[in-house]
């Protein structure tokens, strides 16, 4: 009895190590583990951030160049500040983007940087001064259903009256 156990547990042992392996390799080659120090630090200005996280990528064309390292409120303009790290052998122009997207309807946030046609590069610690603010679906939601609440109580109110009028001008003699 007391050799069986120690087999369960050494079994045991084997298949946690195993996975604590795989954890490690798929945290290491998913391009989700943690920041490396190395890149060039930007900062960005935004009026709003909603659902970006410290850690979510910074991307060109689709393709992952960095990640947000920082995010704090500038107590002057009450805006979001975002601190990126970008590979540092990307030569990005003075006048660059960028934007805070969503990768789909019900998915993450990250930021995309659009390259500008400068003769001026951005250098370490340099700032981004276009930006575009995160989209909230919330109030686009919102619009939508109150312009088609106001659209089709317009046209009914006006439609009723309108077509009472061409009914009794359809029979009247010309």
């Amino acid at each position: 009895m007391k050799g069986r156990s120690l087999v369960e547990v050494a079994a045991g042992a084997i298949v946690l190590a195993v996975a604590a392996i795989f954890l490690g390799y798929a945290v290491l080659h998913s391009g989700r583990g943690p920041v490396m120090g190395e890149g060039m630090q930007l900062t960005a200005r935004f009026d709003r951030i909603d659902g970006l996280a410290n850690g979510a990528d910074v991307r060109i064309a689709g393709v992952k160049v960095g990640a947000v390292t920082a995010s704090r409120i500038d107590p002057e303009t009450f805006g979001a500040e975002l601190t990126l790290r970008v590979d540092r052998s990307l030569k990005l122009p003075s006048d660059t983007s960028a934007e805070v997207t969503s990768e789909g309807l019900l998915g993450g946030k990250y930021v995309s940087l659009v390259p500008g046609g400068s003769e001026r590069l951005l250098a370490d610690g340099g700032r981004i001064t276009e930006t575009q603010g995160s989209v909230s679906l919330e109030s686009l939601l919102g619009r939508f259903i109150f312009s088609v609440t106001q659209m089709n109580a317009g046209p009914q109110g006006q439609g009723g009256e309108q077509g009472a009028g061409s009914a009794q001008g359809a029979g009247a003699p010309r």
